[in-house]
């Protein structure tokens, strides 16, 4: 898909992190941004600062998600592209002992259940209401309709202790890309799944230096943390690039997480 004016994008989690930097290539190319976020005030000064639309989103809230959409296809019309970027974590054993009091406890499922909803659901929701409106989309000279990439986490596949609800959301990412991308091949909609290793991101920018300098050792090479442009870049090339379906792709300088 050729990226210029005459395409419209959104990304949800758009607002910081691996979800601005994509806002910001997609509109180093010209195309038309809207930012769907849960914080009003980053979200707003990002979309001021690169030329977006910013739409007030909760990715659990159906209702929430459906002002979104009408608010950014009224802004910059239907989209041709959705990246999926927003998403939490916690960690919880799923079971255990208080090193102190000896007091066993188990995951919150509630806790489990929020994840789920936050990464998994709202990821689905986001494209299952993306790929109905670019259905009514004529395809493009290169016979596109539409291009969808989702953010899993190398946690999908090697969790570390305390991730029982993050790699269960990351992994149910990686186990619907491929469904997906059948479900809408006959409609020219392409999907693809990126599992980002060790980002340095907002999140991870909390961290003392101390934690940041160990995890960017345990990196074979580059030992360093990802950028977020570099996953911004590998997105693009998702979109870009017609022969590029149905595929998950770790980005993350060949890690591979340890237990802790």
């Amino acid at each position: 898909m050729k990226l210029d004016a005459s395409i419209s994008a959104i990304v949800t989690g758009g607002a910081s992190g691996l979800g601005e930097a994509t806002v910001r290539a997609l509109r180093a190319h010209g195309v038309k941004v809207a930012i769907f976020d849960m914080n009003e005030t980053t979200g707003e000064a990002t979309a001021a600062a690169t030329g977006a639309v910013f739409c007030k989103s909760n990715v659990t809230d159906e209702a929430s998600v459906d002002a979104a959409f009408a608010k950014a296809r009224a802004a910059n019309g239907q989209e041709r592209i959705l990246v999926n970027c927003a998403g939490t974590g916690n960690a919880f054993k799923t079971a255990g002992r208080n090193k102190d009091s000896g007091e066993i406890k188990h995951f919150p499922l509630s806790q489990f259940d929020l994840i789920i909803q936050i990464n998994l659901v709202g990821t689905f929701r986001c494209i299952a209401k993306s790929a109905a409106g670019m259905l009514t989309l004529p395809p493009t000279e290169s016979g596109d309709r539409g291009a969808i990439v989702n953010t899993a986490s190398v946690a999908a596949v090697d969790g570390q202790m305390g991730q029982a609800a993050y790699s269960a959301s990351k992994g149910g990412i990686v186990g619907m890309t491929l469904p997906i991308a059948r479900d809408l091949s006959s409609e020219g909609i392409r999907v693809n799944t990126i599992l980002p290793g060790i980002f340095n991101t907002p999140l991870m920018n909390g961290a003392p230096q101390a934690v940041k300098d160990a995890l960017a050792a345990s990196v074979p090479f580059p030992k360093r943390l990802g950028n977020p442009d570099e996953y911004a870049s590998l997105a693009l090339e998702m979109i870009r690039n017609g022969y590029f379906n149905g595929e998950c792709v770790r980005l993350d300088g060949s890690i591979r997480m340890a237990p802790r």
